[in-house]
């Protein structure tokens, strides 16, 4: 099992936009390609701005496939662009692969 935490810190004034993509457009496409999200999470003290998200892989096999698959899927590509067309929402993306240790709890 691996573990991917991403984070997006959005271009000022722009999460409105992400949660508007994620809510409408990201979260079909992910289920279109088999992927599992674990969940989205917003802050509430600290940094802003920011979606952070976690999604589950069998293997990074598994990952690649799916992840290649959904980020060249034409649907996407289209909905991404029309999403972007008042300018980027995203400025940065953090990204970690992480794998639980022997005595973490199962999720």
């Amino acid at each position: 099992m691996v573990y991917e935490l991403r984070i997006y810190e959005c271009v000022p004034g722009r999460l409105p936009a992400l949660h508007d993509r994620f809510r409408n457009t990201t979260r079909a496409m992910f289920e279109k390609h088999g992927i599992e999200v674990v969940g989205y999470w917003e802050d509430v003290i600290g940094e802003n701005n920011r979606l952070i998200w976690m999604i589950r892989w069998q293997s990074m096999a598994e990952r690649e496939k799916k992840w290649d698959a959904f980020a060249t899927d034409p649907e996407w590509v289209a909905a991404r662009a029309k999403t972007e067309e008042a300018g980027p929402i995203v400025a940065r993306i953090r990204n970690t692969l992480m794998r639980p240790t022997d005595y973490s709890p199962a999720p």
